[in-house]
């Protein structure tokens, strides 16, 4: 097995005992030839290559300098998806596990409770992504360090996966006509393609708002235990304040501190931009390149809605992958009524600097986002 970054074991997570882990609990995929599975990965390279101008035509957004043409597209199978993102996982955490390692190196014993700890760790970890990586169709990787066998763009940025086997497999489910959904799969993430490479800061800014959240995290092991055995009884006891309609938190918000709350708002609202403007710019484009999108769109909203299994729901729910998918819904409105009342153009003014993305609060009133940024600027 290839190790991650270099030592399996760093700290507090073995990252290739989470690597090991995955790949052994990870469901199999849908049973193809080899001559098929040639044809699926030649086909998805092709619709990633077309999706790069019809995407930049449709939104205007050009890659700046060369550095996009470094950034590669690989297809890759769920194996490949899980190592791609335990070193991604390993690229971001690292400063926050230092700092809890050295929180907790002077205490009796704590060489052992760290190798032991680490291989829990390296073990929820993986279990945790053997249930994502079926589920990933593609994904632009914004913080990808390059290893052996997955390179990576320019300074440890950017990388584009497509999952074949999930592509396939979704395809089957839905029964849609296989090469315009790997088009219309590709056109989504061409497009969180383009927007990093488009616009430079994006990826400075995003890693700076994600250390901020793991920096407020609170290392100290007896607050965290008791976090979570609250985080238990509201999940267990329900949420007695929460208001009728309203959803209830997850696992993963109910852990966090004040600071982190507010930071999770910015970034919730980044989130919902970029994912709602994938689905903007998949359907903008969809009808001239993609002759069967309406069925595709139809069908592909009805399996998000639904999910896959009671336990799928019930994963999603704690996780808070249920909220991803209200970034979808909320960030497409967002970007529709935006381009609706001003234009690509005038849209495309959200990518200007860190002050003209739209909070959260905006994202569900885009007209209070033109009138901030549109009227501050016309004045």
């Amino acid at each position: 097995m290839t190790s991650i970054g270099g030592a399996g074991t760093s700290g507090m997570v073995d990252w290739n005992l989470a690597v090991a882990t995955a790949t052994r609990l990870v469901r199999p995929g849908p049973e193809v030839t080899r001559d098929e599975a040639r044809d699926v990965v030649a086909e998805l390279r092709r619709h990633a290559k077309a999706s790069e101008q019809h995407v930049r035509a449709y939104t205007r957004m050009l890659p700046e300098g060369s550095d996009h043409q470094e950034t590669p597209v690989l297809v890759v199978d769920r194996a490949g998806w899980i190592r791609a993102n335990v070193a991604g996982f390993r690229e971001l955490l690292t400063p926050l596990l230092g700092k809890m390692q050295e929180r907790r190196s002077g205490n009796p014993g704590s060489a052992v409770l760290g190798a032991v700890g680490g291989k829990v760790t390296g073990v929820e970890l993986g279990m945790l992504l053997s249930f994502l990586a079926s589920r990933i169709l593609g994904q632009y990787e914004t913080f990808a360090p390059a290893t052996r066998e997955l390179p990576a763009g320019p300074d440890g940025g950017g990388r584009l996966l497509l999952v074949a086997p999930n592509i396939v497999h979704v395809e089957r489910e839905l029964d849609v006509d296989p090469h315009d959904f790997r088009l219309w799969v590709c056109l989504h993430e061409e497009t969180h393609r383009t927007q990093f490479t488009a616009v430079p800061w994006l990826r400075d800014h995003l890693q700076g708002e994600i250390q901020a959240f793991l920096s407020a995290t609170d290392v100290d092991p007896g607050t965290v235990v008791e976090r979570l055995r609250e985080a238990a009884q509201t999940l267990v006891g329900g949420r007695p304040e929460a208001e009728e309609g309203e959803p209830s938190p997850s696992f993963v918000e109910l852990v966090q501190t004040p600071e982190q709350r507010e930071i999770l708002g910015r970034l919730t609202a980044v989130m919902s931009l970029l994912e709602g403007h994938a689905d903007h710019v998949m359907d903008g484009v969809g009808p001239d390149v993609v002759p069967s999108v309406a069925e595709i769109r139809e069908k592909f909203q009805q399996r998000r809605a639904r999910g896959a299994s009671r336990l799928d729901l019930a994963l999603r729910k704690l996780l808070g992958l249920d909220a991803k998918l209200r970034q979808y819904r909320d960030g497409e409105r967002f970007v529709r009524a935006v381009v609706d009342q001003v234009g690509m153009d005038g849209f495309n003014r959200v990518w200007t600097s860190p002050n003209t993305l739209p909070t959260k609060s905006e994202i569900a009133t885009p007209a209070d986002w033109i009138a901030r940024v549109h009227r501050r600027a016309d004045s």
